[in-house]
This record gives C-alpha cells, structure tokens and sequence, in this order.
C-alpha cells in the first residue's frame, strides 16, 4: 500500500502529538491493571471496506473492562429484543460516575446499561444453558465482532475478582428491588470474566467498526447483530457511553463512544469508520487521558461529528482497474503490457475525509504496487472539502516518492491550482481531458522517449 498510507501518517501524526502527554493515573484498584505500562499508546481506525490502519501500540493486549458493555448489551438485545431488556435497564443518561449506585426511584431499574449496575443486569439477561452457558456465548460473540477468537487474562479476572465488592453490593442491592434475574454472585463472576476479555486497539477498532457497520463485521463480512441493535447499541452509547462526561463529548466530538478503565476508548462513525485508542493513564471519569485528546482530534480533523453531512458509504469510486481494459486500448501486445502497468480510478460526487479515503485505496489497489503508473479521473466530483483535498494531496505525494507515476483528469480543478498541487505532491503533476489520454501519456513515459511497439508483437 502506498496512497492510502496518508491515513496511518495523520494517525502518527496525532499519536506523535499526544504521546508525551503524562498526565493521568493507572487503575490501582484493580491491582493487576496497576502493572500496566503507562508509556503504551496505540491508535487504530477501520472503515467501512475493512481497511485497517494504526500508529503506537496498537497490538498491545489489554482487557476490555467497561467497554465490552455495548457489546454485551447487544448480545442481550440481539437475543430478546429491546421491550424485554427495557424491563430490565433503562436507557436515560445517569449523569453519575460508572459505578454509582444508579436506579430508577420505584422500579429499582439501573439507569442505562453502560454504568456497572446496568451492565451486571445486562450480562444477567444474557441466555444461560448448559448447552451454551452465558458467559460462552458472551465470548463468542466478542470475538465475533472483534473477527478473531478472544481470551480472558486470568490474572486480571481473578484480580478483579478479589477485589470487586462493590460490584457485589451493587448486584445485591439491586436484587432486593426485583430487577436482578439471576443470582448476584453468579452474575458478578460472568460479568468480572467479560471484563477480563483480553483486546487490542486493532481489535476495538474492528468491533466498533462492526457496530457503525450496522451490525456486519466489515474485516470478516459476517452480520454480528441485527442492523436495529447496532442503531439502539450507538444510541445508548452516544448519550451514556462517557457517563458524566457523555454531554460534553457528544458536543465536543459528536461520536458514539465507550470507555474503559484499562484505558481502552472506542467511537464510532456510523457508515463510516470505527476508532480506537489504547492508554491506561485515565483522568478522573477513569477515561484514557491520550485516548480522549487523540480521538477528539481525529474526529475534528477528519470531520466526523455526527452532525455533519457523510458522503454515502459505496458510492464513491466508480472505477478500478487497468488501462489494457479500456475500450481505447490497443490491440499491439507490447503496448497492452505497458498498459497493464498503468492503473485507473474513476471517482464521483461530493468528497469529504470518508470518501477519500476510499480514493486512495482505490489508488492502491489499481495496477502493480511500487511499480507503474496511475491515472485518476475526477470528471465525474461535483467538489472536495479541504479534508478530503488534503488527504488526496498526501496520498499523491506518497504515490511520488514509491515511484508510482500519476496523472489527473480534473477538469473540474478539484485538486486545486498547479502551484498548490506541486507545493503539497512536490510534483507537477500533468492534466488530461479524459482517462484515455492519461492512459496513453503513462504509457509513452514508461516505454521511455523513442520506444514504440513493434508491429509484429
């Protein structure tokens, strides 16, 4: 890959900008997660296509804590749909801290199921037979989401475990109001081993990805949960996720998100992409303190608030493939070999930060990689936010510096004036009036000046 590599440099770029910062506290009331190792920092981010990019330490293992909430809350829904859950947990923002004692005055219902008393109900309603006993089924449909199989670090289970009296007394109280179906400590256990699902940034990237998705795993292709769950999951998650803070980041980022006091973070950009961030140095909602800065940064530099306009998800590149196939080809076979060299991407609509970044794996995608020629015709791109404008000069100009030779038909001036072009591609790159043009100008540059195709080939 080389184009779309301009994704992964703005995630270093951010992961560079917020490494140092030291703020923060480790977990120390779960002693095991007190062992973590405050300088980790990872970022990681999923599209809609299932390409995945990451800057730090985005392969380092760490349990889920609260953020496995949505999910299990999911699993629930999937299970006995939303009236029924609804019996059970609430869905209206408590405006207290994850572990306040949170129930509804006169039924005795947890506020939400992202503050620990809803999620001890949620992981309660979760269907237990000996055929499948709950905590299984909570595992496998984890690691479906994650699309790959997950574990359980024992040691922090049992750590949890030795310390979770006040997850216990939560249950308890909340079975004396009626509204805790199964037995308290068996409850706590299942819902201390969910907590103790072991995880990557990489891995949360996919699994919120799969809930932007609509339900379907964008990496594996496989419907997890139905597309209503994934709408009310994001719901609970954009007006709940973040506790006490959930206002404030809903207004400041305007992303569904879920954190975790591992210092795991997700957010989710419906249609369009999954984030993650991994760093356990938490402020005082037990929210990553580098998680929080760096994917508020990356929903305003990518402009993903869900208040603005997305373009629509598929709708962007119209076509990928190479120049042999055009219907101007011709027919001598040293000159279609050349061509197989030059690949072409077609584009339309409006661009933002999304639909660009499709561009560029498109771009990556056509023709040999590190060697050859691109063409890339925006006749049919009604405009380009600055997002996307800068995206697609970054992904030019990593093309440039592979060798990858590019030429535009952008009569529409989308990309911007030449002297902007060569300022941010460090190129001039040329302009053609059609894709054919551009097909045959890569062509003749790669058989080199005075070379012509023997007749007889």
């Amino acid at each position: 890959m080389s184009a779309s590599e301009a994704v992964t440099d703005t995630l270093r770029e951010l992961h560079g900008r917020f490494a140092d910062v030291g703020e923060g506290q480790l977990a120390d009331y779960i002693p095991e997660l007190a062992r973590s190792d405050p300088d980790d920092f990872g970022l990681a981010l999923v599209s809609m296509d299932g390409h995945s990019y990451s800057a730090g330490a985005a392969d380092t293992p760490f349990t889920l804590q609260s953020v496995s909430k949505p999910f299990v809350y999911a699993l629930a829904l999937a299970a006995l749909g939303l009236d029924e859950v609804a019996r059970w947990v609430g869905a209206e923002p408590s405006g207290e801290a994850f572990n306040a004692i949170s129930l509804e005055r006169g039924t005795g219902r947890p506020a939400n199921a992202m503050v620990n008393a809803g999620a001890i109900v949620t992981t309660a309603l979760v269907p237990d037979t000996r055929e499948a006993p709950a905590f299984q089924r909570i595992l496998t449909c984890l690691s479906r989401f994650a699309g790959r199989k997950l574990d359980v670090d024992e040691e922090v289970y049992g750590s949890e475990a030795a310390t979770g009296d006040r997850n216990r007394a939560l249950a308890y109280l909340i079975r004396s109001t009626g509204t805790l179906p199964v037995d308290p400590v068996a409850a706590v256990d299942t819902y201390f081993r969910q907590c103790a699902v072991r995880v990557t940034a990489l891995d949360l990237a996919v699994m919120a990805a799969t809930l932007a998705h609509g339900g379907v795993n964008p990496v594996t292709g496989e419907r997890v949960v139905p597309p209503e769950v994934a709408a009310q999951v994001l719901a609970v998650m954009a007006t709940c996720g973040m506790y006490d803070s959930s206002g404030d980041w809903l207004l400041r980022v305007g992303l569904p998100a879920k954190s975790g006091v591992s210092g795991g973070l997700i957010a989710a950009g419906p249609a369009r992409f999954g984030l993650a961030a991994y760093s356990p140095l938490l402020d005082a909602a037990g929210t990553s303190v580098r998680g929080h800065a760096a994917l508020g940064a990356l929903s305003e530099r990518f402009g993903l608030h869900l208040m603005r306009n997305p373009a629509l998800p598929g709708s962007t590149v119209t076509l990928v493939t190479t120049a042999d196939v055009l219907p101007s080809a011709p027919s001598h076979r040293s000159d279609r070999a050349l061509r197989e060299r030059v690949g072409v991407v077609a584009a339309q609509g409006a661009l933002d930060f999304t639909a660009a970044e499709r561009v560029l794996y498109a771009l990556d995608e056509s023709g040999p990689e590190q060697s050859g020629s691109v063409v890339l015709d925006l006749r049919e791109v009604t405009g380009t936010d600055s997002l996307a404008l800068a995206l697609l000069h970054a992904g030019l100009s990593r093309l440039a510096r592979d060798g990858r030779r590019a030429a535009v038909v952008d009569p529409g001036g989308h990309l911007g004036p030449p002297d902007l072009l060569r300022e941010r591609t460090g190129q001039d790159l040329p302009r053609f009036g059609s894709r054919e043009e551009a097909a045959e100008h890569c062509a003749q540059a790669m058989a080199g000046p005075g070379e012509r195709p023997d007749p007889r080939a």
